[in-house]
């Protein structure tokens, strides 16, 4: 099974455990039978491999996710990198041609591209592997998933079936309607839109060309910044006369905001958190190392982080978008290739960060034109090397970085050191990087 998953999203439903490097997808509140916590795209991913172990799995992302997906995933899962984010047509048809011209797929075989942050159950992949089936061997240019509508809603599309068969040609599609429109459409037998897309590759990448002028994968990168915004739905879907549909009635739930999300929590808490006897349907998730304890509250979230700290009823949740927009901050956790960092403290002319480093990773071997920089290691065994020196360290070992000199470290085991930046600019901006020095 040839798969995209779409990983978009600014991040800013989920405030405060979300930022525009962290989106939701990789926010851990899902219980592991290890009792640890992964994120929404660790039990995708994990579901897709378990019901085919030979699935190919390719992520759509911005460049601004990489590092998260490789921290999370490790470095062998397929990642079509978007230059900016130019809506799902755009995502598609790049995706599509890095998988003909980069992983040399054929052009006949069928490909599926589902978002990637449904909370769903095994048999939800288990479908998405047939849905692939039925477009590589039906006549229809598109095979979409419509998935059995539980309520009136008014946040999907919905998708009007010729049938009631299990598979059946569709007869047309309707935007997002009121509440009232919505109960019209389920009566006439209407499926909600889930996002999902199967199609011979070819078939894309033939509708992309008449769209989209560009020769190849590469061609088409480089040019990515001046296309349309366009989803797939307006640009291909609509103007498809061979498409079919196949019904999925599983648990399906799309996790966006906080009232949906607090309702696949397995448990009230993650972290440290407190609710008396007088609390009900509360839930708390607390990134922060400080308790949390809330007191007769009903029908609310409290979510901590570095980021900040959200206190809301949890229909009003639902809300939160234009408040988070208004907030100017820097970003104070995110998720690495190599590790992670967490902002401690900023002064005017300092910042403090815990950094920590995945045994076996290391930084990028760089420098710093306007700030110096100090690391203290708090735990774990590694290497540093300065200004092409190389030198071991662990607990208690202090390495100084005056600006303009280069500098890395790489973790032997688990490292976390205490990072002081200190200099009259400190941005994300000042950083060179440099070639490793070979010894």
């Amino acid at each position: 099974m040839n798969i995209v998953l779409l990983s978009g999203g600014s991040g800013k439903r989920l405030w405060p455990l979300s930022n525009d490097t962290r989106s939701k997808q990789f926010i851990k509140i899902f219980r592991t039978q290890n009792d640890e916590y992964e994120s929404m795209v660790q039990r995708v991913y994990r579901q897709i491999m378990s019901v085919d172990g030979n699935a190919e799995v390719t992520i759509a992302t911005s460049k601004s996710q990489v590092s998260a997906i490789h921290n999370q995933l490790g470095g062998d899962v397929g990642i079509s990198v978007e230059p900016c984010r130019r809506d799902t047509f755009p995502a598609i048809a790049l995706a599509a041609a890095y998988l003909r011209d980069v992983r040399g797929v054929a052009e006949e075989e069928a490909v599926v591209v589902c978002p990637v942050d449904p909370y769903v159950e095994e048999d939800y992949f288990r479908a998405l592997r047939r849905l692939g089936d039925r477009a590589a061997a039906s006549g229809a240019n598109l095979v979409l998933m419509g998935i059995e509508p539980t309520y009136p809603s008014e946040k999907y599309g919905y998708i009007l079936p010729e049938t009631e068969e299990n598979i059946s040609r569709v007869s047309m599609f309707k935007e997002k309607p009121t509440a009232e429109k919505a109960q019209e459409y389920i009566a006439q037998g209407a499926l909600w839109n889930g996002g999902v897309f199967a199609f011979r590759l070819g078939y894309v990448l033939k509708r992309a060309h008449e769209l989209i002028d560009f020769q190849d994968y590469e061609d088409l990168f480089r040019r990515y910044d001046t296309l349309t915004k366009i989803s797939f739905d307006y640009a291909v879907v609509e103007h498809e006369k061979q498409i079919e549909v196949m019904r999925f009635g599983g648990m399906w739930k799309d996790i966006g905001t906080w009232n949906t999300l607090t309702e696949a929590m397995e448990s009230d808490t993650i972290g440290k958190a407190i609710l008396n006897e007088r609390c009900d349907n509360v839930h708390v998730i607390n990134e922060l190392n400080v308790p949390v304890l809330c007191m007769g509250l009903r029908d609310a979230v409290v979510a901590a982080s570095p980021e900040g700290i959200l206190v809301s009823d949890l229909d009003q949740s639902s809300y939160i978008k234009p408040y988070v927009d208004a907030i100017d901050q820097q970003i104070m956790f995110a998720e690495k290739s190599w590790g992670s960092f967490q902002v401690i403290d900023i002064e005017e002319d300092s910042m403090t960060i815990k950094v920590t480093l995945n045994a076996g990773h290391g930084m990028n071997y760089h420098s710093h034109e306007h700030r110096d920089e100090v690391w203290t290691v708090i735990s774990g065994r590694g290497r540093a090397i300065v200004d092409g020196e190389e030198r071991p360290v662990s607990v208690g070992d202090v390495v100084r970085m005056p600006a303009g000199m280069p500098h890395t470290i790489m973790a032997d085991t688990k490292l976390q050191v205490i990072e002081a930046q200190i200099g009259k600019e400190i941005s994300v901006h000042d950083k060179k990087k440099l070639e490793l020095p070979v010894h």
